[in-house]
Protein backbone atom coordinates (compact mmCIF):
# COMPACT_ATOMS: atom_id res chain seq x y z
CA UNK A 1 0.00 0.00 0.00
CA UNK A 2 1.68 3.55 -1.13
CA UNK A 3 2.01 6.16 1.23
CA UNK A 4 -0.40 8.61 -0.65
CA UNK A 5 -2.84 5.61 0.07
CA UNK A 6 -2.64 5.50 3.87
CA UNK A 7 -2.78 8.59 4.07
CA UNK A 8 -6.29 9.25 1.92
CA UNK A 9 -7.69 6.30 4.32
CA UNK A 10 -6.21 8.20 7.53
CA UNK A 11 -7.93 11.33 6.37
CA UNK A 12 -11.07 9.64 5.63
CA UNK A 13 -11.39 8.23 8.96
CA UNK A 14 -10.56 11.16 10.80
CA UNK A 15 -13.33 13.50 8.76
CA UNK A 16 -15.92 10.52 9.72
CA UNK A 17 -14.69 10.58 13.25
CA UNK A 18 -15.48 14.54 13.42
CA UNK A 19 -18.59 14.15 11.85
CA UNK A 20 -19.70 11.81 14.20
CA UNK A 21 -19.21 14.11 17.08
CA UNK A 22 -21.41 16.60 15.21
CA UNK A 23 -24.58 14.85 15.39
CA UNK A 24 -26.13 17.09 18.05
CA UNK A 25 -25.12 20.21 15.31
CA UNK A 26 -27.13 17.70 12.50
CA UNK A 27 -29.75 17.46 14.85
CA UNK A 28 -30.27 20.88 15.63
CA UNK A 29 -30.03 22.04 12.56
CA UNK A 30 -32.20 19.77 11.07
CA UNK A 31 -34.96 21.24 13.33
CA UNK A 32 -34.14 24.52 12.97
CA UNK A 33 -35.23 23.76 8.85
CA UNK A 34 -38.17 21.91 9.99
CA UNK A 35 -39.46 24.89 12.30
CA UNK A 36 -38.49 27.31 10.10
CA UNK A 37 -39.88 26.05 6.91
CA UNK A 38 -43.41 27.15 6.61
CA UNK A 39 -43.48 29.29 9.84
CA UNK A 40 -45.63 32.16 9.06
CA UNK A 41 -47.28 30.36 6.45
CA UNK A 42 -51.26 29.90 7.16
CA UNK A 43 -51.37 26.76 5.23
CA UNK A 44 -47.76 25.50 6.24
CA UNK A 45 -46.83 21.34 5.51
CA UNK A 46 -49.60 21.93 3.40
CA UNK A 47 -47.48 23.89 0.93
CA UNK A 48 -45.64 20.43 0.76
CA UNK A 49 -48.10 18.17 -0.82
CA UNK A 50 -49.79 20.92 -2.79
CA UNK A 51 -46.74 21.80 -4.84
CA UNK A 52 -46.47 18.29 -6.21
CA UNK A 53 -50.25 18.03 -6.40
CA UNK A 54 -50.40 21.78 -8.28
CA UNK A 55 -47.70 20.25 -11.00
CA UNK A 56 -49.78 17.39 -11.31
CA UNK A 57 -52.74 19.00 -12.28
CA UNK A 58 -51.33 20.98 -14.75
CA UNK A 59 -49.00 18.06 -16.24
CA UNK A 60 -52.43 16.41 -16.35
CA UNK A 61 -54.30 18.84 -18.02
CA UNK A 62 -51.31 19.86 -20.93
CA UNK A 63 -50.57 16.21 -21.76
CA UNK A 64 -53.34 13.92 -20.67
CA UNK A 65 -56.02 16.18 -21.36
CA UNK A 66 -54.76 18.48 -24.50
CA UNK A 67 -52.06 16.49 -26.40
CA UNK A 68 -54.23 13.11 -25.12
CA UNK A 69 -51.54 11.24 -23.84
CA UNK A 70 -52.28 7.83 -22.07
CA UNK A 71 -50.33 6.24 -19.04
CA UNK A 72 -49.18 3.08 -19.68
CA UNK A 73 -51.24 -0.06 -17.85
CA UNK A 74 -49.66 -1.02 -14.38
CA UNK A 75 -48.55 -4.93 -14.59
CA UNK A 76 -49.62 -6.13 -12.51
CA UNK A 77 -51.99 -3.44 -10.80
CA UNK A 78 -53.80 -2.93 -13.95
CA UNK A 79 -54.17 1.07 -13.22
CA UNK A 80 -54.72 3.66 -16.03
CA UNK A 81 -54.75 6.37 -14.19
CA UNK A 82 -52.03 9.13 -15.87
CA UNK A 83 -52.20 11.27 -12.69
CA UNK A 84 -50.88 8.41 -10.28
CA UNK A 85 -48.54 7.38 -12.84
CA UNK A 86 -47.19 11.09 -12.98
CA UNK A 87 -46.72 11.13 -9.45
CA UNK A 88 -45.00 7.82 -8.84
CA UNK A 89 -42.40 9.78 -10.93
CA UNK A 90 -42.46 13.27 -10.00
CA UNK A 91 -42.19 12.76 -6.29
CA UNK A 92 -38.95 11.32 -6.30
CA UNK A 93 -37.66 13.71 -8.97
CA UNK A 94 -38.93 16.58 -6.71
CA UNK A 95 -36.98 15.49 -3.61
CA UNK A 96 -34.20 15.06 -5.73
CA UNK A 97 -34.29 18.52 -7.14
CA UNK A 98 -35.01 20.12 -3.24
CA UNK A 99 -31.95 17.97 -2.08
CA UNK A 100 -29.68 19.26 -4.56
CA UNK A 101 -30.84 23.02 -4.70
CA UNK A 102 -31.39 23.37 -1.29
CA UNK A 103 -27.84 21.52 -0.39
CA UNK A 104 -25.94 23.69 -3.25
CA UNK A 105 -27.04 26.60 -1.25
CA UNK A 106 -26.16 25.36 2.14
CA UNK A 107 -22.72 26.81 2.65
CA UNK A 108 -23.38 29.69 0.85
CA UNK A 109 -26.42 30.07 3.07
CA UNK A 110 -24.55 30.08 6.39
CA UNK A 111 -20.93 31.72 5.15
CA UNK A 112 -20.83 33.32 9.12
CA UNK A 113 -20.95 30.04 10.68
CA UNK A 114 -18.62 28.63 8.23
CA UNK A 115 -15.80 31.79 9.29
CA UNK A 116 -16.52 31.69 12.86
CA UNK A 117 -16.88 28.58 14.10
CA UNK A 118 -15.00 25.10 13.63
CA UNK A 119 -17.20 21.65 13.22
CA UNK A 120 -18.10 19.39 10.48
CA UNK A 121 -19.25 21.63 7.47
CA UNK A 122 -20.57 18.91 5.50
CA UNK A 123 -23.55 18.83 8.49
CA UNK A 124 -24.66 21.94 6.56
CA UNK A 125 -25.65 19.78 3.61
CA UNK A 126 -26.43 16.01 5.81
CA UNK A 127 -29.22 18.54 7.47
CA UNK A 128 -30.87 19.64 4.49
CA UNK A 129 -31.32 16.29 2.84
CA UNK A 130 -32.54 15.19 6.36
CA UNK A 131 -35.57 17.61 6.02
CA UNK A 132 -36.14 17.25 2.30
CA UNK A 133 -36.47 13.41 3.28
CA UNK A 134 -39.01 14.24 5.83
CA UNK A 135 -41.11 15.77 3.59
CA UNK A 136 -40.16 12.84 1.15
CA UNK A 137 -41.20 10.28 3.77
CA UNK A 138 -45.11 12.66 4.43
CA UNK A 139 -45.31 12.71 0.24
CA UNK A 140 -44.83 8.88 -0.13
CA UNK A 141 -46.69 7.65 2.66
CA UNK A 142 -50.13 9.59 1.10
CA UNK A 143 -49.27 8.52 -2.14
CA UNK A 144 -49.03 4.77 -1.16
CA UNK A 145 -52.53 5.27 0.20
CA UNK A 146 -53.71 6.60 -2.79
CA UNK A 147 -52.37 3.69 -4.57
CA UNK A 148 -53.28 1.03 -2.44
CA UNK A 149 -57.17 2.49 -2.35
CA UNK A 150 -56.80 2.69 -6.18
CA UNK A 151 -56.28 -1.01 -6.20
CA UNK A 152 -52.42 -1.21 -6.77
CA UNK A 153 -51.03 -4.29 -4.55
CA UNK A 154 -48.11 -2.44 -3.17
CA UNK A 155 -47.90 -3.19 0.17
CA UNK A 156 -45.62 -6.42 0.11
CA UNK A 157 -43.42 -3.55 -2.27
CA UNK A 158 -43.05 -1.16 1.13
CA UNK A 159 -39.50 -2.33 2.41
CA UNK A 160 -38.20 -2.18 -1.24
CA UNK A 161 -40.05 1.53 -1.54
CA UNK A 162 -38.08 2.14 1.49
CA UNK A 163 -34.77 1.71 0.27
CA UNK A 164 -35.32 3.16 -2.84
CA UNK A 165 -35.82 6.55 -0.64
CA UNK A 166 -32.32 5.96 1.14
CA UNK A 167 -30.31 5.01 -2.04
CA UNK A 168 -32.02 8.24 -3.42
CA UNK A 169 -31.05 10.06 -0.67
CA UNK A 170 -27.66 8.64 -0.72
CA UNK A 171 -26.89 9.87 -4.51
CA UNK A 172 -28.72 13.15 -4.16
CA UNK A 173 -26.81 13.79 -1.11
CA UNK A 174 -23.46 12.99 -2.49
CA UNK A 175 -24.04 15.31 -5.80
CA UNK A 176 -25.21 17.96 -3.36
CA UNK A 177 -21.58 17.60 -1.35
CA UNK A 178 -20.12 18.51 -4.98
CA UNK A 179 -22.34 20.70 -5.93
CA UNK A 180 -21.84 23.08 -1.79
CA UNK A 181 -18.50 23.20 -2.63
CA UNK A 182 -18.31 24.21 -5.82
CA UNK A 183 -21.09 26.79 -5.74
CA UNK A 184 -18.50 28.41 -2.61
CA UNK A 185 -16.25 29.32 -5.39
CA UNK A 186 -18.20 29.22 -8.62
CA UNK A 187 -21.19 31.59 -7.58
CA UNK A 188 -22.99 31.54 -10.76
CA UNK A 189 -23.02 27.47 -10.12
CA UNK A 190 -26.62 28.57 -8.19
CA UNK A 191 -28.07 29.98 -11.57
CA UNK A 192 -27.27 27.66 -13.64
CA UNK A 193 -27.87 24.30 -11.34
CA UNK A 194 -31.06 25.42 -12.02
CA UNK A 195 -31.07 25.74 -16.19
CA UNK A 196 -29.47 22.30 -15.81
CA UNK A 197 -32.51 20.95 -13.77
CA UNK A 198 -34.92 22.03 -16.54
CA UNK A 199 -32.59 20.28 -19.08
CA UNK A 200 -32.34 17.26 -16.99
CA UNK A 201 -36.08 17.21 -16.59
CA UNK A 202 -37.12 17.07 -19.68
CA UNK A 203 -34.74 14.18 -20.40
CA UNK A 204 -36.09 11.97 -18.05
CA UNK A 205 -39.37 9.81 -18.19
CA UNK A 206 -41.61 11.62 -16.08
CA UNK A 207 -44.04 12.88 -17.82
CA UNK A 208 -43.93 10.57 -21.03
CA UNK A 209 -43.04 6.74 -21.37
CA UNK A 210 -39.81 6.69 -22.93
CA UNK A 211 -41.14 3.51 -24.89
CA UNK A 212 -43.31 5.79 -26.94
CA UNK A 213 -40.43 6.97 -28.18
CA UNK A 214 -38.57 4.07 -30.23
CA UNK A 215 -38.31 4.48 -34.08
CA UNK A 216 -38.53 8.50 -33.56
CA UNK A 217 -35.22 9.36 -31.94
CA UNK A 218 -31.36 7.35 -32.39
CA UNK A 219 -30.80 4.24 -29.96
CA UNK A 220 -27.94 6.58 -28.22
CA UNK A 221 -30.68 9.39 -27.43
CA UNK A 222 -33.35 6.20 -26.20
CA UNK A 223 -30.23 4.62 -23.93
CA UNK A 224 -29.87 8.36 -22.85
CA UNK A 225 -33.34 8.83 -22.03
CA UNK A 226 -33.39 5.34 -20.36
CA UNK A 227 -30.21 4.66 -18.48
CA UNK A 228 -29.40 8.24 -16.99
CA UNK A 229 -29.20 7.80 -12.75
CA UNK A 230 -32.73 9.51 -12.48
CA UNK A 231 -34.41 7.83 -15.10
CA UNK A 232 -33.74 4.58 -13.33
CA UNK A 233 -34.71 5.60 -10.32
CA UNK A 234 -38.16 6.73 -11.42
CA UNK A 235 -38.76 3.59 -13.22
CA UNK A 236 -37.92 1.83 -10.22
CA UNK A 237 -40.20 3.67 -8.39
CA UNK A 238 -42.97 3.50 -10.75
CA UNK A 239 -42.36 -0.41 -10.57
CA UNK A 240 -43.05 -0.32 -6.99
CA UNK A 241 -45.59 2.09 -6.66
CA UNK A 242 -47.82 2.10 -9.82
CA UNK A 243 -47.08 -1.25 -11.42
CA UNK A 244 -46.92 -3.10 -7.72
CA UNK A 245 -44.46 -5.73 -8.90
CA UNK A 246 -40.66 -4.63 -7.83
CA UNK A 247 -38.12 -2.89 -9.63
CA UNK A 248 -35.77 -5.07 -11.91
CA UNK A 249 -32.97 -6.72 -10.23
CA UNK A 250 -30.80 -4.80 -12.56
CA UNK A 251 -31.83 -1.97 -12.28
CA UNK A 252 -31.63 -2.32 -7.72
CA UNK A 253 -28.09 -3.03 -8.32
CA UNK A 254 -26.91 -0.32 -10.79
CA UNK A 255 -28.67 1.94 -8.65
CA UNK A 256 -26.59 0.91 -5.28
CA UNK A 257 -23.54 1.03 -6.94
CA UNK A 258 -23.75 4.88 -8.88
CA UNK A 259 -25.45 5.86 -5.27
CA UNK A 260 -22.54 4.91 -2.88
CA UNK A 261 -19.90 5.95 -5.90
CA UNK A 262 -21.41 9.62 -6.37
CA UNK A 263 -21.72 9.67 -2.33
CA UNK A 264 -17.94 8.58 -2.15
CA UNK A 265 -16.76 11.02 -5.20
CA UNK A 266 -19.38 13.82 -3.34
CA UNK A 267 -17.63 13.50 -0.41
CA UNK A 268 -14.20 13.45 -1.38
CA UNK A 269 -14.51 16.82 -3.33
CA UNK A 270 -16.38 18.45 -0.40
CA UNK A 271 -13.46 17.65 1.57
CA UNK A 272 -10.89 18.43 -0.79
CA UNK A 273 -11.95 21.96 -1.53
CA UNK A 274 -13.05 23.16 1.76
CA UNK A 275 -9.39 23.79 2.81
CA UNK A 276 -9.85 27.57 1.96
CA UNK A 277 -13.69 27.64 1.86
CA UNK A 278 -14.04 30.26 5.12
CA UNK A 279 -11.53 32.50 2.81
CA UNK A 280 -13.55 31.96 -0.23
CA UNK A 281 -17.20 32.78 2.03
Amino acid sequence: MSLRTRISQQSTVVQLKRLSSSQELLWNLTLRELRSKYRRSFLGWTWSLLNPLALVAIYSFIFGVVFGSQAPAGDPSGLTSYALYLLSGLLPWSFFGLVTGLGLSSLIGNAGLVRKVAFARETLVFSQSIFSLVQFSIEMLLLSTILVVAGSPILPWLPEVIMLMLLLTIFSTGLALALAVFAAYFRDLVYLWTIIMQAYFFTTPIIYNADDLKGRVSEPILNILNYNPMAVFVRAFRNTLYDGRGAEAGDILLLIVVSFSVFFIGFKIFHKFTRRLAEEL
